[in-house]
């Protein structure tokens, strides 16, 4: 598999209202943390994820966290 893009060297976050989001796994969409098909005809797809209620999250933008679309401090490890 092809290492996703860092989109950017830490977490973003974001408050999110009730519904279904879907967070970019490649890297590559301008708008980080979501997905906006950027990575079609790639081999990513984006991770679907439900909000029940009204949360403030801490997002992945690194996109090497091992518990996506949640920041797991993965970009503390990344080389320069």
């Amino acid at each position: 598999m092809t290492t996703p893009k860092v989109a950017f060297r830490g977490p973003v976050e974001v408050v999110l209202e009730p519904g279904q989001y879907y967070f970019c796994t490649c890297g590559q969409s301008r708008n980080q943390p979501f997905c906006d098909g950027s990575h079609k005809g790639g081999e990513f797809t984006p991770l679907r994820f439900e909000v029940s209620e009204r949360e403030s999250m801490v997002l992945c933008q690194c996109k090497q966290t091992a518990s996506p679309p949640f920041c797991d401090g993965s970009h503390h490890d990344l080389e320069d």
